[in-house]
């Protein structure tokens, strides 16, 4: 008696199921009115600022910003009221962690190299909205390649945002909070060597309330659209 040949020949292929496509829908931000009906975002404490003016103060700064794995970033520049006129700033830039913000001044040279590797640190994610500007005044004052750079408008955009979310529009989704600039205080002269409080608040409550923000959607992420 033969013993049974087995079956060699290749199994019919399940017919493949497709699944539609999920239709991506388009997000809106609140409108302007909107925005300036809800309560105010908090912002930092005054106290919470670091000014990172002497070389101690610089290497405080930058140990504890080092211990970081993100950071809420932004700069602040002089600004310019003449066509033409090329900027030379960034003359702020600031760094903030969930608990304190850290303003460098960069015409101290401590500040300054201290800023340039934190920027040039690809283990310390930099956070921020609308940074295309701030990159290229960096590139072009400091001479390096900012790397590990989020900006945050990009990722709304992924999750169905159709126009620009700026910080102030986000904190207005995230928080349910008016987030107040004054314009006033950010075409303000920047490259004083000593900054108001006012200054010195508004600077810090750029990098604080992106890095709120990032906090809040990495751990309560919003749903994609569709």
């Amino acid at each position: 008696m033969k013993a049974p040949q087995a079956d060699l020949r290749e199994p019919t292929p399940a017919p493949e199921r497709r699944v539609p496509a999920r239709p991506v829908l388009k997000r809106e931000v609140p409108s302007r009115e909107e925005i300036e009906a809800l309560e105010a975002f908090p912002g930092i404490h005054p106290s919470r600022i670091l000014v990172a003016a002497t070389e101690r103060d610089v290497a405080a700064a930058h140990a504890a910003l080092s211990a970081q794995s993100h950071v809420g970033f932004d700069t602040e520049s002089k600004p310019t009221f003449i066509r033409g006129e090329a900027s030379e700033g960034p003359h702020v830039v600031q760094f903030a962690t969930l608990e304190r913000a850290y303003i460098f001044q960069l015409h101290v040279p401590q500040a300054r190299a201290a800023v340039s590797q934190l920027l040039g640190a690809p283990s310390l994610t930099k956070i921020g909205f609308g940074l295309d500007g701030d990159m290229t005044q960096i590139r072009s004052q400091l001479g390096i390649e900012p790397q590990a750079v989020l900006d945050l408008d990009t990722v709304f955009r992924d999750l169905g945002y159709r126009k620009s979310v700026g910080l102030k529009v986000a904190v207005a989704l995230v928080f349910k909070r008016r987030f107040a600039k004054s314009k006033r205080i950010g075409t303000s002269n920047w490259s004083h060597r000593s900054l108001t409080d006012s200054q010195l608040l508004y600077a810090a409550n750029d990098a604080y309330a992106a890095m709120r923000v990032y906090a809040a959607i990495a751990r309560f992420p919003l749903a994609p659209a569709g």
